[in-house]
């Protein structure tokens, strides 16, 4: 029974590396084009806000932080958040208009004209998730989807959408954190004029 959980531990790791290798290829260039519009934004006095449930909620925040914090260079911090993490709002949220609503308002509330939303589904049906992404398209917003192979309606509604080409969660959610790091590292280039 060991040696068979060992080949499938070392399976997940061939498995994955497959996906990441094939997400590579199909995104490099519009990973740089998001990069660019992010970049863009965040010249102009924009931010980046980012949402998702469950280990997309994790994303989120992770992927806020590297823009906050820093990527890899030492640089000033780059304005983003998470609406994910106030406790307060998604409760108050969550029990005044629904569940539904919970990143769509803070959407209203904090996002202009040319900000950047980050949103993540490894479903692409999250209906929170596409209603963030609804609010942020008419409020003039770019929109950039986080899903996997299925896509749901994410892949209609974001404007640009990196659908990882798995039904395996863990991998989806691997795949999206690299992308997001490939998206920071080229953002801090952009704007460092390297």
């Amino acid at each position: 029974m060991s040696e068979t959980i060992k080949a499938d531990i070392r399976q997940h790791f061939v498995a994955s590396a497959e996906v990441m290798a094939r997400t590579g290829e199909m995104y490099a260039d519009q990973i740089f084009e998001v990069a660019v519009r992010v970049a863009g934004s965040l010249r102009a006095g924009g931010k980046v806000m980012t949402c998702g449930n469950g280990g997309s909620a994790s994303d989120a925040e992770h992927i806020a932080t590297e823009f906050v914090s820093r990527y890899r260079r030492e640089r000033q911090p780059l304005p983003a958040m998470a609406l994910t993490g106030c406790s307060a709002t998604l409760t108050a949220i969550g029990n005044d208009y629904g569940f539904e609503q919970l990143f769509a308002r803070q959407v209203t509330a904090h996002g202009s004209p040319g900000d950047v939303l980050f949103a993540i589904s490894t479903s692409g049906a999250s209906p929170n998730v596409l209603a963030a992404v609804r609010t942020a398209k008419l409020a003039g917003l770019v929109t950039v989807g986080f899903t996997g192979a299925r896509a749901g309606g994410l892949e209609e509604s974001a404007e640009v959408v990196f659908a990882v080409p798995s039904a395996v969660t863990a991998h989806i959610q691997q795949c999206h954190i690299t992308i997001a790091h490939a998206i920071c590292e080229a953002v801090d280039e952009i704007l460092a004029g390297v």
